[in-house]
């Protein structure tokens, strides 16, 4: 199985997929059900580790193990339960 990092570049750089269309649901402490939300619009960067996200009010730091679901024009093509 394809790892979240892995199936992210590919979604970044393939030329077949529009990274804007991505949807990423990650654990977020604190947030509503520790759970959140961010579209390929607002990733800056994905790093070896982690991925760096745009928020309203700054920029986060969130380790790819804390992902949970990666969705691409409505469909889940990664799941971590």
């Amino acid at each position: 199985m394809r790892t979240s990092h892995a199936l992210l570049l590919r979604l970044l750089h393939d030329p077949q997929f529009e990274f804007n269309r991505v949807c990423v649901l990650y654990v977020d402490r604190g947030a509503p059900a520790d759970r959140s939300t961010v579209y390929g619009t607002h990733i800056r960067r994905l790093d070896r580790g982690w991925m760096e996200i745009e928020s309203d009010t700054k920029v986060k730091f969130i380790p790819y193990h804390r992902i949970r679901r990666i969705v691409y024009d409505g469909k889940t093509l990664w799941k971590k339960d």
